[in-house]
Order: structure tokens, then sequence, then C-alpha cells
């Protein structure tokens, strides 16, 4: 009796892994392949919206999602996959467009600007930096993300 008490309570147990792992999984957040980056923070756009294609970033060029998703505590970025995503502009809400890199260092942490900035264009430059042949062709101009609307 003993042996059998285990053995199904074994089997309840792996049952019960497989059914959660299941659910954690469907409660994962769907990503799309493609994100358009237009704020609503600001009512008029100086340059056309951005396409990304967060799938490349990801799956062809292996890019950790904590490269750009974070949550910082004590100076460190304590965000980790599975957790919520929010919108950059959530938290970095300064909308200053004009004269941002002259606001006091708190304000430019937050201005969006600067943030999508500081992190797309200052990775690709870094690319470049490390392998102009491999990299050269990445996007580093305001024309390259910003394409002139038809």
């Amino acid at each position: 009796m003993g042996k059998r008490f285990l053995t199904v309570l074994a089997i309840a147990v792996l049952m019960c892994s497989v059914a959660f792992l299941g659910l954690s999984g469907a409660a994962e957040q769907k990503v799309p392949a493609v994100i358009v980056i237009k704020s609503t923070l600001w009512k008029d756009h100086t340059k056309s919206a951005v396409t990304f294609d967060h799938k490349k970033h990801q799956e062809d060029y292996k890019i950790k999602c904590t490269e750009c998703h974070h949550v910082y505590k004590d100076g460190k970025n304590v965000w980790k996959q599975g957790d919520e995503v929010k919108k950059c502009q959530d938290c970095h809400n300064e909308p200053t467009i004009k004269g941002e890199k002259k606001l006091p260092k708190d304000k430019q942490k937050l201005n969006l600007k600067i943030a999508f900035h500081d992190n797309c264009q200052g990775c690709h430059k870094e690319l470049k930096k490390k392998d102009k042949a491999k990299y050269g062709k990445i996007p580093t101009t305001c024309i390259q993300c910003h394409p002139k609307e038809k």
C-alpha cells in the first residue's frame, strides 16, 4: 500500500506540474512581430513613426529582452522575462522634444526621446564601432529610422 500511494502521489504531482507549466505559458504576453513606435505623449510628431522589427531583434539578432525592457531598483534592472511589459512612455513621460539635452539630469532620464535615442541609436552605434563590416548598414541617422512619409 505504501508503494502504491507514493506512485499515485508522484503521478499526481507530475500531472499538476505539466498543467501548471501549460497554464503559465498561456499567460505569457503575445508580442507582435513588428511594432510601430508612435507615442501618444506628443500630439504632433516632428518625424515619422519608427517601425521596429521586434521578432528580428529577438530571434535573429538574439538581443536579450532586458536590453530594452527594464525596471530599475537601487541602480539595477530587476525586470525579467515574463514580467509585465509597459509602454516606454508609461515611465519615460517627460515630453520635451526640442532642447531635451538642456533639461536637468533627472528630467533627462524621464525624457522619452532621449530614452529611445540612447537605447536604440546608442546600441546601433556601438555595434558599428565593434564591426563596421557586419553592422555597417544598421540605422543610426534620423532618416534611416524615421523615413519620410509618403
